[in-house]
């Protein structure tokens, strides 16, 4: 063990030179454990919660569902502009080289997809709870939970140093995926049952 020599006068030995390879997979072991969490939890709760029915409304809409596809609409709108940023970024969009401006679009268009995606969210938790009647709303149910906990892997994994270069892609592409299976599943299903109205 080397010592270094300032502190070597004061018996402390110096510390052993960092390494600089790649962290140990176990460190992502973190992210997809609180991720799941989240989705366990989000599920728990709307299977034990006694649903109230509504939550809220928003002035100018028709009825509460309503509210949630065009939130969920708009939520899947930044989801798609994400996306379309990250691929900007990753050189994957032919003849679009990325701007200066397209990391910044692509962290705020983010932040707005799951911004309207919270009180969609809240709603389903609090008001219907976790429902496993039929194909559609199980689906549902349990991509709902886990576009959240993908979501919060996600974040995590950010703060991360020296990822692999793949893995953002990969657990963004779940997210999104796990974002529009849930949007088919909910608001495509009401505006084909009831219209495109607000």
């Amino acid at each position: 063990m080397s010592v270094d020599p300032n502190a070597a006068t004061q018996g402390v030995p110096a510390r052993p030179p960092a390494a600089h390879g790649r962290p140990h997979p176990v460190r992502y072991l973190v992210p997809t454990l609180v991720g799941a969490a989240v989705a366990l939890a989000l599920g728990a709760y709307g299977r034990v919660h006694d649903p109230a029915g509504t939550a809220f409304n928003l002035a100018g809409f028709s009825s509460t569902g309503a509210v949630k596809a065009w939130l969920a609409t708009g939520a899947l709108g930044f989801a798609v502009v994400q996306l379309a940023s990250a691929l900007a970024m990753y050189g994957r969009l032919p003849r679009v080289p990325p701007a200066s401006w397209t990391p910044a679009l692509h962290r705020w268009s983010g932040r707005a997809a799951f911004l309207l995606a919270v009180p969609v969210a809240v709603h389903c938790l609090y008001a219907l709870g976790y429902q496993s009647y039929d194909t559609r709303v199980l689906w549902h149910s349990l991509l709902a939970c886990f576009f959240f906990g993908a979501f919060t892997a996600k974040m995590l994994l950010l703060r991360s140093e020296r990822l692999p270069g793949w893995l953002l892609p990969v657990v963004g592409g779940l997210v999104f995926t796990a974002l529009t299976v849930v949007w088919l599943t909910s608001a495509l299903w009401f505006f084909r049952t009831f219209g495109v109205t607000t």
